[in-house]
């Protein structure tokens, strides 16, 4: 049975906006009323990544957390779970197949997949990653660069699309619901994409 979102309900397009200036890997989540719908953070010097996800920056309400099964691994896995200690699914990191082109598969509290995570072109990484060796122009990646990925079920439905947004330093997600949602399906493509986020940011 799928589990409940603690999440407040958002009005799409939703947006990730990273904080600049600060020694935390961290941003907001913010939906199309300009509401904050979550906090998110990386704790610092953990070995595994450790991430929390609170309702807003207060921090007074822990709503779920996300963390590592292993240290720096091409094919980590992130499990997400509740706060109140229920599992609710996973996103897994494929090594191999990102290193062409980010690819991350979604699944459920029940351990199978139902959706997949892929950029959209692969040739963005490469120019991105060519450009970022050129003194003084490396800064202007973000602004050239930026990678929109695809949420699909594995039938090929396409669910959501997620893009960086232009910036010299990636600091914002622009989030877009293409279908309707199946249960569960919203929560683990949130905290599967804030997962993401976090790792694919120092992109551009």
């Amino acid at each position: 049975m799928n589990q409940t979102s603690v999440f407040d309900p958002v009005f799409y397009p939703y947006q990730f906006i990273f904080r600049i200036g600060t020694i935390y890997n961290d941003f907001r989540a913010v939906d199309a009323s300009g509401t904050t719908k979550a906090y998110v953070k990386a704790k610092l010097f953990k070995l595994t990544e450790h991430v929390e996800v609170f309702s807003d920056e207060t921090k007074s309400q822990l709503m779920y957390t996300i963390n590592a099964n292993k240290w720096l691994d091409f094919n980590t896995t992130y499990t997400f779970t509740q706060a109140d200690g229920v599992h609710v699914g996973r996103v897994a990191r494929k090594g191999w197949r990102s290193l062409w082109r980010a690819h991350y598969e979604l699944y459920d509290e029940k351990d199978q997949q139902d959706l997949i995570i892929q950029e959209k072109n692969a040739w963005v990484k490469v120019g991105d990653a060519v450009l970022s060796e050129i003194p003084f122009l490396g800064i202007l990646t973000g602004y050239f660069f930026n990678p929109t990925y695809t949420v699909k079920r594995p039938d090929g439905i396409l669910v959501a699309t997620f893009k960086k947004q232009a910036s010299f330093f990636g600091r914002k997600f622009s989030l877009n619901q293409e279908a309707a949602f199946e249960p569960g399906e919203e929560t683990r493509i949130q905290l599967g994409l804030m997962m993401m986020a976090l790792l694919e940011r120092r992109r551009g």
